[in-house]
């Protein structure tokens, strides 16, 4: 038990990292910018897997210890308390007024109806009447054996949690997707259908529970100051045969109140705005799109963000990296201006406005590097191969002409809806232990062991009996129903 605890107290200690510093399962971006800015000590933590606690080998190793020792601690214990519960209750001990509590009384009552009389009183007790050689009678009691189930029952159900939860870690997975609410489709097919995935340690992405999402619409309320008050999602879903038809179920999405869709929940993760921009190129030619820009500011919903266009029919890839577009800048659902500054007052689209810087060249899709989905490449840039072509603040409707004749227009502000997708196929057996722990603690905790001796003498002047009392854990509240059960065992009468 020692072992255990000091297991637990490491385990809490090793979990104190994963509160304080970024975690790359969450958000690896941070944790690139904190082991930038904090050097060869960012570096070294990164080396102690600091930055994935929760899967580093040293709190694995904890984890396992103390399943180990938890294991140790319980079996000799269950074995121990199967020995006891067959046990008959100990004798009377020979002088009863040296216990913690003790009373007797003289009656006229034969002795083995005050025998009688008590086992009718101790009725739920554990107990057992002996005969002594001075032809006295005695009774044996106990009560409160259950505390030791409960214990036991406390411990079995935090070891059940811990494989649980383990077992959920193994074959579970977790991912995040950003679907605009304009009746886009996200389908649960594999990992590459997210902007970010986690998945457990047995789960490779490919075969994933199947079922498919259609966002519809997206509702957001705010009070006066811009607080959030709810937010709606209309969505429509399908799973199992219904996916090779045309078959879809109706559901509102809410905080909170996650789908329960093929084995696997969907839950309302956050919100955001998707300005759509259209290019007419020189040739007439259009293209339109909408992607999900960052919100920077969660307050007034001023995001960040670039949207990228290629041109149409280039099928030469150096001419192709010489004319992409990227529109990138600042997005206002309410906007406010300061001369040509632009900032947001109101998280609702009440008067969306953008201002955009356009690039033309090459966004260097191809380098073989990773690209931030909010940013363009600032080393295309510094080298010259992507060249700023305007700068400007557009409302709904407004456009920019390029020097080449290409025009971008700001069409509208769609909202997207952030998704995350969790499976846990423990989660029903956390739940059952969770509450089995509670119980079991509430039962330790509330029930009390205690020892109650009843010795009937016989005597020239009528029927000696005493009473004593024992408790074997704490004594608080055993001294009033002690008084009071003695009270009535000292009559010797069952009334």
């Amino acid at each position: 038990m020692r072992t255990a605890l000091i297991l637990l107290a490491l385990l809490a200690l090793g979990a104190l990292p994963g509160a304080l510093l970024p975690q790359r399962q969450l958000n690896a971006g941070k944790v690139s910018d904190y082991i930038t800015q904090h050097g060869w000590w960012g570096q070294l933590l990164d080396k102690l897997q600091f930055y994935d606690v929760y899967s580093s080998v040293w709190f694995s190793a904890i984890y396992v210890l103390l399943f180990i020792s938890l294991v140790g601690c319980l079996t000799p214990r269950m074995f121990e308390y199967a020995k006891q519960s067959r046990q008959q209750p100990v004798i009377t001990p020979r002088n009863l007024a040296r216990l913690p509590h003790h009373a007797s009384s003289t009656v006229d009552v034969p002795v083995d109806d005050v025998v009688e009389a008590a086992g009718k009183r101790l009725r739920g007790w554990r107990m057992v009447v002996r005969d002594e050689e001075d032809g006295a009678r005695t009774i044996s009691a106990e009560r409160g054996y259950l505390r030791e189930t409960g214990n036991l029952l406390f411990h079995f159900a935090l070891l059940g949690l811990i494989v649980a939860i383990a077992f959920g870690k193994l074959f579970g997975y977790s991912g995040q997707v950003a679907v605009i609410a304009d009746g886009s489709q996200f389908c649960n097919s594999g990992l590459f259908a997210y902007d970010s995935f986690t998945p457990g340690l047995k789960v490779d992405g490919t075969e994933l529970d199947p079922f498919c999402i259609k966002v519809n619409s997206f509702k957001a309320t705010y009070l006066a100051d811009g607080q959030a008050n709810s937010f709606d999602t209309d969505v429509q879903y399908q799973s199992g045969d219904a996916l090779s038809s045309d078959q879809w179920q109706h559901y509102n999405l809410q905080s909170n109140h996650p789908l329960r869709i093929a084995g696997d929940s969907v839950y309302l993760l956050g919100h955001g705005y998707a300005p759509q921009f259209t290019v007419t190129f020189p040739n007439g030619q259009t293209r339109t799109k909408a992607i999900q820009w960052n919100p920077s500011d969660l307050t007034t919903m001023l995001s960040s963000g670039t949207t990228t266009f290629d041109p149409p029919d280039t099928t030469d890839e150096t001419e192709l990296r010489k004319h992409q577009i990227a529109i990138t800048g600042l997005f206002a659902p309410t906007a406010v201006f300061d001369g040509t500054l632009m900032s947001s007052i109101f998280p609702a689209p009440n008067d969306p406005a953008v201002a955009v810087q356009v690039y033309v060249g090459d966004l260097g899709n191809n380098s073989g590097y990773a690209h931030n989905l909010f940013t363009i490449d600032q080393s295309m840039v510094d080298q010259g191969r992507l060249v700023q072509k305007a700068m400007r603040n557009l409302k709904l409707g407004q456009e920019i002409t390029l020097d080449d004749g290409t025009r971008i227009r700001f069409d509208k502000a769609l909202e997207f809806t952030g998704l995350q997708v969790t499976h846990d196929p423990s989660e029903g057996y956390v739940l059952v232990f969770a509450i089995l722990l509670l119980v079991g603690l509430m039962g330790s905790l509330s029930i009390k062991r205690r020892r109650l001796w009843l010795r009937v003498t016989p005597s020239g002047d009528g029927t000696v009996v005493e009473v004593g009392g024992l408790a074997r854990t704490d004594q608080a509240g055993y001294g009033e129903e002690f008084t009071r059960l003695s009270a009535g065992l000292l009559t010797g009468k069952d009334t």
